[in-house]
């Protein structure tokens, strides 16, 4: 199997209108039981989309849900004043709903009630395609032949109102996913792939919400240069006084203090207010308004026993170590992620498939890590099933692994 020959790419013409045009934000209960009325007498697949607010406010939270079906045309739903849209969702009943990047979208839209029965990802059908671009605009661009603009792609969604120029943005990003839909099917089918992008979409819809961070503070940008326990202690109490402020705020944790001034902190360790709104990264009109709150965070981190300083080497996680220290802690196991690598890459190449597609890097390093005993097709089909590997992946990488292992 392989991906179907790429078709030429014809001259895109920009897309500014929507088809309906651009109607109200339905946010009264009455304008969405009118909706729900209208995608209930409706046919076929349902397109959405969710704009949320990232940069703006605390979370994850969606602003604004866009749903289309042919029937039925567009409707732009306001779920925060009306939280609950699982009407719309028991009005289509199994009907499959067409997302892109589906993963980003779909745990917000659970929060609000719409869970789908089944989905297709316009985004990881692309992928699976080989295509090498696969944002949504590239995406319609090079199949549908149509230019997406995408100048609102990072807004305010919690904006009230929306003005009608977002609004457009969002009613035409659904506008072409039913039509996408359609062509990246006709693809999948043609290249032969449709089986696997089944079996990754229904793995999209049923995928869990990840684990929480056990450290989330280390995330910070820039703690990565810090070498002193005690500066990472100044970083991981002002992230959690930060994280604090945001949440009871709603605002992003980067508008309450950039990552950038929790680190220079941490850097010149200042004791008292003077020293600390000395720094330029706390010389702003915001971060003076606060920053005796920040300081009380830095005395408390410099006040810390030794032994409750945090590690140098963040904390210990299930599964094998990083590859750049396998050669030395286990030669044999870095001579067969080498060696699976090499495989992963050729049949990514030969299928025009990404390599991370192909088999989750995380499922791939395990493998070489602790192999099964023996390491044959069967034990390693069974040991990447157990790492959430696809039906179809296994087909794929098991018997090639395993020749792979086997002449080392």
């Amino acid at each position: 199997m392989s991906s179907a020959p790429a078709a030429p790419v014809p001259d895109v013409v920009p897309l500014t209108e929507p088809s309906d045009g651009v109607g109200p934000v339905v946010d009264t209960p009455a304008a969405f039981a009118r909706v729900v009325e209208r995608f209930a007498a409706a046919t076929g697949p349902v397109a959405a989309d969710a704009e949320r607010a990232s940069g703006y406010r605390y979370g994850q939270s969606t602003y604004l849900v866009q749903v289309r079906r042919a029937g039925a045309g567009t409707a732009l739903l306001d779920p925060v004043a009306l939280p609950d849209l699982s009407a719309l969702g028991e009005a289509v009943g199994d009907a499959e709903w067409v997302l892109h990047a589906a993963s980003q979208d779909l745990p917000g839209l659970a929060e609000h009630g719409l869970r789908p029965a089944r989905v297709f990802d316009t985004e990881l059908a692309a992928r699976l395609l080989g295509m090498e671009r696969v944002g949504l605009a590239a995406v319609v661009a090079e199949v549908l032949g149509l230019g997406l603009a995408k100048e609102h792609s990072a807004v305010d969604w919690s904006t009230r109102p929306l003005p009608t120029d977002w609004l457009r943005y969002a009613a035409l990003d659904v506008e072409v996913l039913l039509e996408l839909r359609e062509k990246l099917g006709e693809r999948l089918e043609a290249a032969g792939k449709a089986e696997w992008a089944a079996e990754e979409f229904e793995a999209v819809r049923t995928a869990p919400p990840p684990a929480p961070r056990p450290e989330p503070w280390r995330r910070t940008s820039g703690t990565h240069t810090l070498r002193d326990r005690r500066q990472l202690a100044v970083v991981r109490s002002l992230w959690a006084a930060r994280d604090a402020s945001a949440r009871a705020r709603d605002v992003s944790p980067g508008r309450v203090l950039p990552d950038r001034a929790l680190v220079a902190a941490a850097r010149a360790l200042p004791r008292s207010v003077p020293q600390l709104v000395a720094l330029p990264e706390f010389a702003g009109k915001a971060a003076r308004r606060r920053a005796a709150a920040w300081q009380r965070a830095i005395d408390e981190a410099l006040a810390l026993p030794a032994e409750q300083l945090p590690s140098l080497r963040g904390p210990r996680t299930e599964g094998p170590p990083q590859p750049r220290v396998w050669a030395d802690r286990d030669p044999v196991a870095a001579r067969r992620l080498t060696a699976a690598r090499e495989v992963v890459a050729a049949l990514s190449e030969e299928l025009s498939v990404p390599v991370e597609n192909l088999l989750q890097p995380d499922a791939l390093r395990r493998l070489c890590w602790t192999p099964p005993d023996p390491a044959g097709p069967a034990e390693i089909a069974d040991f990447l099933r157990g790492r959430n590997a696809r039906e179809w992946q296994v087909a794929l990488v098991a018997e090639p692994l395993a020749k792979a292992f086997a002449g080392l």
